[in-house]
């Protein structure tokens, strides 16, 4: 209570999520030493733990973004959105499914949909534009792949904080999670891409994609990928001739390929200032989650919260996810997944419930919440980079079909999750 309390008063006072969510930690930390759980001399070392509860998920978030930066400024983004245009254009169909992937990318590898739009959020929406689609439901495509693009494989936060909680680890995500973001992107850009509208002014577009320098070519977009994706593959394929790279070295590999290859001079310094400037939001989010998470530990929080779970009968927790877990991402943003995500997976494991496939359900489940006040930090983000000027709500009205599907999706996967257990057997 005092917790809530603390993160009521403090977003009421305008503060960040980030500072809301410290001084929340904060509040519940001191009213637990009331009752020596944790003792007061004991708070600041549960604090300074929990700050790096996620130390290797920011180091993955922290270069897997730097990499798509340096595709981004090296006009990489640009020329791929341009040359879909050009080659596909004729064929609406085709060119909506191949800006998907390149929506889907980005945040794919970094685990945040929100680096999609500011990677490529600009450049794509034009392109939908200039396919015929309204400002709104442009926006409404953004939103929904862009939250799927940080369920995507290979990097999911959601479930690296509910594997770090829960002492699982963290693979076999590749297939439960790919297949249905695929499957769910495509229904989502055919059914709000589908109706063909007329052209807008064309003036703006122009001038973006006049900024691709001449020697920009395919090959250097495309080399860079294949160095990452070969690093992983040959880990895989010779697991005990090669050292363990892991994600962080692979992207950084990679970004370093980007750099080499960029057809224009980069400055790598103030790039990478410019980048972790822009990611200090969400870096921050990840300390204060996982320093809430030590205190909820140490005062017993998160065993009361796994008790109330465990005593909600079962069909009314699968319904209830439909609710609970989006408005935990509009609320805790990463948290929510710290907070409910790691209690309930306990649960459902103890029930045998098979929990990599669950986890990959409520992973489609909590991008939702990013479209949810008063975060809200996906569907703000795309509404701006569509400079959509209309009601908010009414853009996010938009997404009810698609919002709908993908919550049906995502429950019948916790809900069935045993039977999709091949699934995570064939990703390994």
């Amino acid at each position: 209570m005092i917790t809530v309390l603390g993160y009521t008063i403090a977003k009421l006072k305008k503060a960040s999520v980030e500072i809301s969510m410290l001084i929340a930690t904060l509040a519940g930390g001191i009213a637990g030493a009331i009752y020596k759980t944790p003792v007061l001399s004991d708070l600041p070392r549960h604090l300074i733990e929990g700050a790096f509860t996620y130390f290797d998920v920011i180091l993955v978030f922290s270069t897997a973004t730097l990499f798509m930066a340096i595709l981004s400024e090296s006009g990489g983004v640009a020329y791929l959105v341009r040359g879909t245009l050009k080659t596909f254009g004729h064929l609406r169909l085709l060119a909506l499914l191949i800006l998907m992937i390149i929506i889907l990318i980005p945040g794919a590898l970094t685990g945040a949909g929100s680096v999609s739009l500011l990677v490529v959020g600009a450049p794509v929406a034009l392109a939908l534009q200039e396919l015929g689609i309204s400002k709104r439901r442009t926006a409404a495509i953004l939103f929904i792949i862009a939250g799927l693009s940080a369920a995507a494989p290979p990097v999911n936060i959601w479930a690296m904080i509910v594997c770090a909680g829960t002492a699982i680890p963290y693979v076999g995500f590749e297939l439960p999670l790919g297949i249905p973001v695929l499957i769910l992107g495509t229904f989502t850009i055919l059914t709000l891409g589908w109706k063909k509208e007329p052209l807008l002014d064309r003036k703006k577009d122009e001038e973006i994609f006049a900024a691709i320098p001449e020697r920009m070519a395919w090959w250097r977009v495309i080399l860079p990928f294949i160095v990452f994706f070969g690093l992983i593959a040959a880990s895989r394929l010779w697991p005990f001739s090669l050292p363990v790279f892991g994600l962080p070295l692979e992207f950084t590999i990679a970004a370093l390929v980007a750099w080499l290859l960029s057809p224009i001079r980069l400055n790598i310094l103030q790039l990478s200032r410019r980048t972790m400037d822009r990611l200090l939001p969400l870096l921050a989010t990840m300390v204060v989650v996982g320093m809430l998470q030590q205190i909820m530990t140490a005062t017993g929080i998160r065993g009361l919260l796994a008790y109330a779970v465990i005593s909600i009968p079962l069909v009314l927790l699968f319904i209830s996810l439909a609710a609970v877990i989006p408005l935990s991402e509009g609320i805790l943003t990463y948290g929510g997944a710290a907070v409910f995500g790691i209690p309930l997976i306990w649960y459902l494991d103890s029930i045998g419930l098979h929990a990599t496939v669950a986890m990959a359900g409520l992973s489609l489940l909590w991008p939702l919440g990013d479209g949810l006040p008063p975060t809200a930090l996906i569907g703000r983000l795309s509404v701006m980079v569509t400079e959509y000027k209309e009601s908010y709500w009414r853009f996010l009205k938009s997404t009810w079909l698609p919002w709908i599907v993908i919550t049906i999706v995502g429950i019948l996967m916790v809900v069935y999750s045993t039977k999709l257990e091949f699934l995570v057997k064939w990703s390994m």
